[in-house]
């Protein structure tokens, strides 16, 4: 019997770092749905319903932080797993991301897409591959 792939909600408006994540992710055996905006990704949240979502942050038509406290608000998204991908790096930037129930934060310039795969497994309870 084939596993259930996790599904991952890729919100991020750069078309070519979403396409980069996509595509590892894929390689990874990962479900994934790519959203440009915050509007489009709250309703492919309802209906996709991830495991996990990769949030950025700024972003057009509704913010990363607004489509946060949203998604936490509503009973069929509050629990999902929300990992903040933004090129925000402020302490206050990271409290208020915390404050609305993200589960983690990275920052773009200092996480490479392997760093961000780990702690997307890490969130997803999957055991990391074996080296080859």
């Amino acid at each position: 019997m084939k596993e259930n792939k996790a599904r991952i909600l890729l919100v991020e408006d750069d078309l070519a770092l979403a396409t980069a994540y996509k595509v590892r992710m894929e390689a990874e055996g990962f479900d994934i749905h790519h959203c440009p905006n915050g509007e489009e990704a709250m309703q492919e949240a309802l209906r996709y319903h991830p495991d996990l979502i990769l949030l950025d942050i700024m972003m057009p038509k509704i913010s990363g932080f607004d489509v946060l406290d949203i998604l936490r608000n509503t009973k069929e998204t509050a629990h999902t797993k929300i990992i903040i991908l933004t090129a925000l790096s402020q302490p206050s930037d990271r409290q208020r991301a915390k404050d609305l129930g993200a589960d983690e934060f990275l920052v773009k310039s200092q996480a490479v897409i392997a760093d961000v795969m780990k702690r997307i497994r890490f969130h997803l309870g999957i055991k990391e591959p074996e080296a080859a």
